[in-house]
């Protein structure tokens, strides 16, 4: 009930933004080539997918998406784990990370260029800087704010490491951590788009960029639609992946 109620807001809201869409259309006095109707953009919507440009360009975005991201939650949070069991050694840590946590991914997208050159790897690298630092430092909070009366149960039940940071630290600290995953999430999408633009020669970010060469602007649109559209997929499956896990772990019904 709850996911065909979901769905349903999802298609009346888009259906609002569509609405509010063509009544700009109709009242501006730009060009249509310069801003499409919703109806051309989603005609050019359908001529991409009946040429299956946009699933190859999907494809690539996923991709690039799904490596950089994972990979950088893994790191993240095992560094995580490690730090936060280590306060004294994340007070030398911390600086640094304050120091490079506010400069955008895209800062750094000239030497990756240089480093790894064009295609897929600048645009992973870039994704997995821009979900790095929300992860990792979620978990360190999250593991220094664990109740010590549960690693004192632990130890009085014989459990040690490696097991009482499985079996107890990370379950315990899921839930804050899982807030810096899906903080992570909307970041590195946008970051993916981002790199795509200017190191890569496929995927939704180039052909945001082909579009505008090429004067297409029903194109680029319609591109900007399917990005939201994954955008909202993906955080939809991340919403339902941690309530599993939580569920399991008998945090939620």
């Amino acid at each position: 009930m709850k996911k065909i109620l979901s769905l349903k807001n999802v298609i009346v809201s888009l259906i609002i933004l569509s609405a509010i869409w063509q009544l700009i259309f109709t009242v501006s006095e730009y060009d249509s080539a310069l801003f499409p109707s919703p109806l051309q953009s989603f005609q050019a919507l359908a001529e991409m997918i009946s040429d299956d440009i946009l699933i190859l360009h999907i494809k690539a975005s996923i991709y690039r998406f799904a490596i950089g991201y994972i990979s950088s939650v893994i790191a993240a949070v095992l560094l995580g784990l490690i730090l936060g069991r280590l306060p004294k050694v994340f007070q030398y840590v911390n600086p640094a990370l304050q120091l490079f946590r506010p400069i955008s991914p895209m800062a750094w997208m000239p030497f990756i260029v240089l480093w790894f050159g064009i295609g897929d790897i600048p645009a992973i690298v870039i994704i997995f800087i821009a979900a790095f630092f929300p992860v990792l430092l979620s978990t360190v909070s999250a593991v220094g704010g664990i109740d010590p009366i549960y690693l004192k149960v632990s130890e009085n039940f014989g459990i040690r490491q490696p097991q009482i940071m499985w079996k107890v630290i990370f379950p315990a600290a899921f839930p804050q951590i899982a807030n810096g995953i899906h903080l992570a999430l909307g970041t590195a999408w946008v970051f993916l788009v981002a790199g795509e633009m200017t190191g890569a020669q496929s995927g939704l970010g180039y052909l945001v960029i082909d579009a505008r060469n090429n004067l297409r602007a029903d194109i680029l649109f319609a591109d900007i639609i399917v990005i939201g559209l994954i955008g909202l997929i993906l955080d939809s499956l991340l919403k339902t992946a941690e309530k599993q896990i939580l569920k399991a772990w008998g945090g939620v019904d």
